[in-house]
């Protein structure tokens, strides 16, 4: 009889609720009290790159070989006057991209009749002389350039402008839980979870100019050539603006 009482005391003791503990005993699985608290900031800060891009266009009726080599002396003509005033120390550079060559056809009453033979480069030019590249434009176009693609304007530094923002969202968000725990008379006690975001808008230039040879070919004045030669427009960096977002939950007592 007694064996049959410990027997059943043993399985209620087994069987209890996790829930129902003896006093004094610890639940390290029961939910605290939290709070979620979100901050959202931004910078503006001054562009420290620029890269834009310089296309060349030639054409010829007869051969592409003949467009080729049109192109290969105005591409190397701006390649080597770009390479020479850049910063390559200070991680400056050129590349070359989207090369093509092809011939070119019209259609005239639906049958398809070929008109000439056109090879494009893009040169890609990526620096932090951000106050030179006015001249760069000009400078490229007066070698021959047919066209400049737009201007993006960014940050080499993102990262540490990132950590800057970041560090002080960090201090606003834990501000404002400590404020808010305690208008309900509670403390803030530790972290439950954090989640941070920092982005940056690219600033993008439309660019336009007219360009010198093609003016000259569709018989312009002298006068105005001249003045397409020259400076075409001041080009303003502007500013870029960062944004960091913080959300976190902190634990309170």
């Amino acid at each position: 009889m007694r064996k049959n009482i410990l027997a059943l005391l043993l399985s209620a003791f087994i069987v209890l609720p996790l829930g129902v503990l003896p006093v004094g005993a610890v639940d390290n699985q029961v939910e605290k009290g939290y709070i979620s608290v979100s901050y959202t900031t931004e910078k503006e800060v001054s562009p420290d790159t620029v890269e834009f891009s310089v296309a060349v266009k030639t054409t010829d009726k007869k051969s592409l070989q003949e467009a080729s080599a049109k192109n290969k002396e105005i591409t190397n003509k701006i390649y080597n006057y770009l390479k020479s005033n850049i910063n390559t120390a200070a991680g400056d550079y050129i590349k070359t991209s989207n090369y093509n060559a092809t011939p070119v056809y019209n259609y005239v009453n639906n049958k398809k009749v070929f008109d000439k033979y056109e090879v494009s480069n893009n040169i890609v030019v990526h620096t932090k002389s951000i106050d030179q590249v006015s001249s760069l434009i000009d400078k490229s176009i007066q070698l021959g350039a047919t066209n400049v693609n737009s201007l993006n304007f960014t940050l080499a530094n993102k990262d540490n402008q990132c950590t800057d923002i970041l560090t002080n969202a960090g201090k606003q968000i834990r501000k404002r839980a400590d404020v808010v725990a305690a208008s309900v008379g509670s403390q803030v006690t530790g972290i439950k979870s954090i989640r941070t975001s920092c982005s940056l808008n690219q600033r993008h230039v439309n660019y336009a100019y007219s360009n010198m040879k093609l003016m000259r070919a569709a018989g312009a004045s002298m006068d105005t050539v001249e003045e397409a030669a020259a400076p075409i427009t001041n080009i303003e960096a502007g500013n870029i603006t960062i944004y960091a977002n913080v959300d976190a939950e902190f634990y309170l007592k």
